[in-house]
């Protein structure tokens, strides 16, 4: 007998809901941008977590956000493709997008994924402000978005039911199934029709409540975007100057950048602190080629830098030739010349630091900063010798020390979060030597920081037991290592403490990048 002709499914009564939260559209490359600066910031994906549990698709939002200041072509999708759920999202991204403000901004961010990525998350976390005050709208909007999205969800969740039972093959029922699956499938018909009639009535009626505060939220999102542009070109021009001075010596990426901009932006003490540490690199580089002494060396091997006097001599025909010089002018900056190695008088001292820094109150203000800026023009010096650094900053017995390995192995270089961390992390509170020279002698035990040498910066005056310097004292004999103090002495400071474990003890009346340039003869 010939197989009975299968039974076309009942005619679809219902149309499904758009499945798109965003508004502006997006290939697969803005997607993928978006993701990894996702990905890269902490802070952007913090926003999101706090903004989720505020507003529906508040993820959504920011990409369209970021989307509206980083693509070059912006087209927007029709009402009825995205949910009625991420209505709110387009009167924010409208409010955004209108009058001259945004064109100034968007100066800024158009194709460059750090401006587009920081302006996203100063916006973002503004509006995420305006709308805990109540400034955009009120909690009752707020309730009507929620109750749209669970309808939503609603409407979805039984159409998918309908569609599930709609693929039963009916020739597998008994008439009694037959029977019960059409009186189910009836049921949901209604019940999809029901929740479709009442979403529509709730969109219309949020429809009607938005545009109410519509030119409101324009105003206050024109006067909010005006702000992040004045901000993002403050933060872009610390950041500019953070990286001549303070850079790794490698290229960051976009979510790093995005980091950094974020802690800089008005940060008066980290823009004080990379001024110091510019005029600090300075005297220290010039100080280190009017000792640099050359009779004593011998080439080694070859290896990879910028020292322009070691340089094979291929590479400096490539100055001559007009194309290859680009690229000479890139790998120079790079640090990625092919030079001659050296063994000689360069050799000497170039074990790793352990750098003991005073975060104790009364380092607070010029001192902190003028500090940090000699702890971390010393870490340029060790990444240009391939030196391991540690800094452990201390302050009372009870404060937790903070150590930070900054620049590992492979290549020495720093990293940026670790240095942001240094530069910003003050405990404050009384101060104890024993604990961070103690947590030293613990890294010069370790086999990678054999060697080494420790720099002890501080203020001022600490009691140590007698027992422990006798042990530090015989320790420091036994392991062969040097140690180096920097007493920052603008007031009646004492040598008395100092002297007991010291090597050498560089006392510092100006806190000034001229004043500190006799500390880095030794490195």
């Amino acid at each position: 007998m010939p197989a009975k002709p299968r039974k076309k499914p009942a005619k679809r009564v219902f149309v499904p809901l758009p499945k798109d939260s965003f508004w502006i559209e997006s290939d697969a490359y803005d997607t993928r941008v978006w993701g990894q600066l996702r990905a890269d910031s902490p802070s952007l994906r913090e926003l999101e977590d706090k903004g989720s549990a505020l507003l529906p698709h508040f993820g959504s939002l920011l990409q369209d956000i970021f989307c509206l200041l980083f693509k070059y072509n912006i087209n927007f999708l029709k009402d009825p493709e995205v949910l009625p759920s991420a209505l709110l999202n387009q009167k924010f991204l409208h409010g955004v997008q209108q009058g001259g403000q945004y064109e100034i901004l968007r100066e800024q961010t158009l194709l460059n994924e750090a401006h587009s990525g920081l302006s996203t998350l100063i916006l973002g976390e503004r509006l995420l402000a305006l709308v805990r005050e109540e400034k955009l709208l009120t909690r009752r909007d707020l309730r009507d978005l929620w109750d749209i999205q669970k309808q939503e969800e609603l409407v979805s969740q039984t159409m998918e039911e309908y569609e599930n039972a709609d693929t039963i093959p009916e020739g597998q029922l008994s008439e009694e199934g037959k029977k019960a699956l059409q009186k189910a499938k009836e049921k949901m018909t209604s019940e999809v029709q029901g929740a479709e009639a009442l979403l529509r009535h709730k969109t219309a009626q949020l429809k009607e409540d938005l545009k109410q505060i519509e030119a409101q939220a324009t105003n206050r999102l024109q006067a909010e975007t005006i702000r992040v542009a004045q901000e993002l070109e403050d933060a872009a021009e610390q950041a500019e100057t953070w990286g001549d001075t303070l850079g790794t010596g490698q290229k960051s990426p976009p979510g790093q950048k995005l980091e950094l901009g974020r802690r800089l932006a008005g940060n008066e003490k980290l823009k004080k602190l990379a001024r110091m540490v510019g005029r600090m690199k300075f005297h220290a580089l010039a100080l280190r080629k009017k000792v640099f002494e050359r009779a004593s060396e011998e080439v080694l091997e070859v290896e990879r830098g910028d020292s322009l006097h070691r340089l094979l001599p291929h590479e400096l025909l490539m100055l001559h030739h007009p194309v290859l010089r680009k690229d000479f002018q890139r790998r120079f900056l790079d640090q990625e010349l092919i030079q001659y190695s050296l063994r000689g008088v360069e050799e000497k001292g170039k074990g790793p630091m352990i750098v003991c820094l005073d975060g104790s109150s009364s380092m607070a203000g010029d001192k902190e900063i003028w500090s940090k800026a000699v702890t971390l023009t010393l870490l340029e010096i060790a990444r240009k010798q391939r030196r391991l650094f540690r800094s452990i900053c201390f302050s009372s017995a009870e404060t937790p020390l903070q150590v930070l390995d900054m620049n590992p192995r492979d290549r020495y270089q720093a990293d940026t979060k670790t240095i942001m961390d240094l530069a910003e992390y003050f405990p404050g509170g009384g101060t104890d030597f024993q604990r961070p020279l103690d947590a030293a002698l613990d890294c010069l035990g370790q086999s990678r920081f054999k060697k080494g040498d420790i720099i002890f910066i501080t203020d001022g005056e600490c009691q140590v037991e007698p027992e422990w310097a006798m042990r530090f004292r015989a320790e420091k004999e036994r392991l062969g290592f040097s140690l180096f103090s920097i007493l920052i002495d603008v007031g009646s400071s004492s040598l008395g403490t100092l002297k007991e474990f010291s090597d050498r003890i560089t006392t510092i009346h100006q806190l000034t990048g001229e004043g500190a340039k006799d500390i880095f003869v030794p490195f």
